[in-house]
Order: C-alpha cells, then sequence, then structure tokens
C-alpha cells in the first residue's frame, strides 16, 4: 500500500455520500507497499479502507479484482469484499483515479513470520487455489517470464547503480530462464503477490487474504514459488528449511502438487525471483516526487535468486514430497 494521490476531505466526503458507510470521522493514509493510493476510513458505521487504483493496474481489469474477490468468499475464503454505492457499482471516481471501498478484516500481518504463519499461507494458499476454480473471468500474468524482459529494459542502464555487475547478472538469468520456462503445468486463478503484508492473522490463524490487484491466470505452482521466496527466508537473507516444509506440507495437505509441479518448482522460484528483484529495481529508480512511499530493497531479492541458482530439487527446500516430512 501507498500514497500516490491526496485526497481532501471535501473529495472524501463527497465521494462517500453515494455509499451507505456512514459519516466519516477519520481517514489517514498508508504508506506500506509500491502500488496504489490507500487509505484507512473510521465512520460512524465502522472502519474501511478506500483504494486508488494507479500504476500498473488498468482499468478494465478492476472487474477482474473485485469480482474475484466476491467469488473467492463464496467458496469459502475469507477475503475482504468491496462495498458498492447506492448505484449498485462497486468502483466509483476520485480525485481522477478510480476508487472502491472495501470492507476491513480484523487481523494483523506477521512481521516476522514463525514457523506456524507458514503452515498458515500454505493452507491458504492453496484453499484459494481451489476456490478460484471455476472462475469464469480471466486475466493474463504480464508480469510473467514474457514481461520480465521489458521490465529489464526499463532498468537497464542504471541496474549498476545500484550493485556493480547487476545488469549483467540479470541478463543472463533471464535468458536461461526464457529458454527453460516451464510449460504444461496445472494453471488457474493465482494470487501472485501473497507476501506477509497481504495475509492477516489472529494468533497464529489466518483471519483473511488480501490486495488481489495482481491475481491472475498462471501455473498454480508459480505461486507457490512466489511464497517460498516472501516467507521462508530470515532477515538476515537465510533461507529457513523448516518454515519451508511447513509451508509445502500444509499446501499439499489441501492440494497435492503433481510429480511434474515439484520438479519445476526450483525453476519456478528462480522466476518469481527475478520477476519481483525487476519490479523492485524498476520502482526504485523511478519513485515519484512527493510520493508517501517507501520502495522495497531490490537487493534482498538478489540474494534470494542465488539462492535459488543453487536449488536442484525439493530436497533443498527441507522435504522429500510436500506432505511426507512431519
Amino acid at each position: 500500500m501507498a500514497v500516490y494521490t491526496d485526497v481532501s476531505a471535501e473529495e472524501l466526503d463527497g465521494f462517500l455520500a453515494n455509499y451507505d458507510v456512514g459519516q466519516l470521522m477519520s481517514f489517514k493514509g498508508i504508506a506500506e507497499g509500491v502500488e496504489n493510493s490507500n487509505f484507512l476510513l473510521h465512520t460512524s458505521k465502522g472502519a474501511y479502507f478506500l483504494t486508488l487504483y494507479e500504476k500498473r493496474v488498468a482499468l478494465g481489469d478492476l472487474p477482474f479484482f473485485l469480482g474475484l474477490m466476491g467469488y473467492l468468499k463464496e467458496h469459502g475464503l475469507t477475503c475482504p469484499q468491496p462495498v458498492k454505492a447506492k448505484n449498485g457499482e462497486a468502483l466509483g471516481t476520485l480525485a481522477g483515479r478510480p476508487a472502491a471501498i472495501i470492507d476491513f478484516l480484523e487481523g494483523v500481518w506477521p512481521r516476522r513470520p514463525n514457523v506456524a504463519h507458514c503452515a498458515g499461507v500454505g493452507q491458504a494458499l492453496a484453499k484459494l487455489h481451489l476456490a478460484g476454480h471455476g472462475f469464469s473471468m480471466t486475466r493474463r500474468n504480464a508480469l510473467s517470464v514474457s514481461g520480465w524482459r521489458p521490465l529489464f529494459d526499463q532498468a537497464a542502464s542504471r541496474a549498476d547503480e545500484l550493485q556493480h555487475g547487476l545488469r549483467d547478472f540479470l541478463n543472463a538469468e533471464l535468458t536461461y530462464l526464457e529458454a527453460r520456462w516451464p510449460k504444461g503445468l496445472p494453471e488457474g486463478v493465482i494470487h501472485a503477490d501473497l507476501f506477509p503484508d497481504n495475509l492477516l492473522f489472529l494468533g497464529d490463524k489466518v483471519s483473511g487474504v488480501i490486495d488481489f490487484y495482481f491475481a491472475c491466470n498462471d501455473i498454480l505452482a508459480y505461486d507457490v514459488a512466489i511464497c517460498l521466496n516472501a516467507w521462508c527466508f530470515e532477515h538476515d537473507h537465510a533461507f529457513n528449511v523448516t518454515k519451508a516444509r511447513a509451508f509445502l506440507n500444509a499446501y499439499a495437505r489441501e492440494r497435492k502438487l503433481s510429480d511434474a509441479e515439484q520438479e519445476a518448482l526450483p525453476m519456478l522460484a528462480r522466476g518469481a525471483a527475478i520477476r519481483f528483484l525487476l519490479t523492485r529495481l524498476v520502482d526504485w529508480l523511478n519513485v515519484p516526487p512527493g510520493a508517501m512511499v517507501k520502495p522495497k530493497d531490490p537487493l534482498e531479492y538478489v540474494r534470494k535468486l542465488r539462492f535459488q541458482q543453487g536449488v536442484t530439487s525439493l530436497r533443498d527446500y527441507g522435504v522429500e514430497q510436500p506432505g511426507c516430512a512431519a
């Protein structure tokens, strides 16, 4: 989450008049993340999130995101729901941006995920993959392998400003992945951004999955790979095998990975690492002046990518097959 677009109290009052959410009592911008402008609203009827969509979010994708949240909830996944305006529409316009009000879920995201949290994300991710089966709308993943080279091209000329040799490192890895990216694996709806700040907990129990604005149709195991990178490294960037085992086994208890998915997981994890490395690098080099946002460190994902380059099988993630280890 972030704030790129300021909203005045007068503009917000006019916008909220279209909704049955009560009288505005307070609102504040939320500075985490890098994609949209987000505000926490407190009204006489409760708490809500307000999101103004900008940057990578295309207007034509919003019905997919908002519709998916409703579909997943209908099929058993706890996730926030768009609040419809008095005219029945979930999407409006505020400060020149598409905007939506989303209901508030109780819970906090784990700043330092433990083993129980990693098991929770494994279970939640598998349930999301199963719940999304049958969702009729589709959205291509613009940030899969075909989208990485254009990101590299945006940042290549300045990549070595961040780390000497980074440009050549990225180019070589892209060439490797483009030639070997897995095909024919099970596909479906994926979250594509299930980082710790997008999963809420009450204690060690998942209370909700949030932020579906990268959701799309792609390889299901690629979503698993994204979470391996996002949840199973320590703050010093060391890989935690115990967390990875808990995550993969919890996922497998809900949805078993096929043999082909298991074999492809190390390659998918390399791809997941370079995807976030590249988007972070582009964001790092292009923060808009005055934006209330703290860009995330691209070098974190250089370290994760180097680890994944050395992985040869699931044994390096602490399991023989998901679901088989204690």
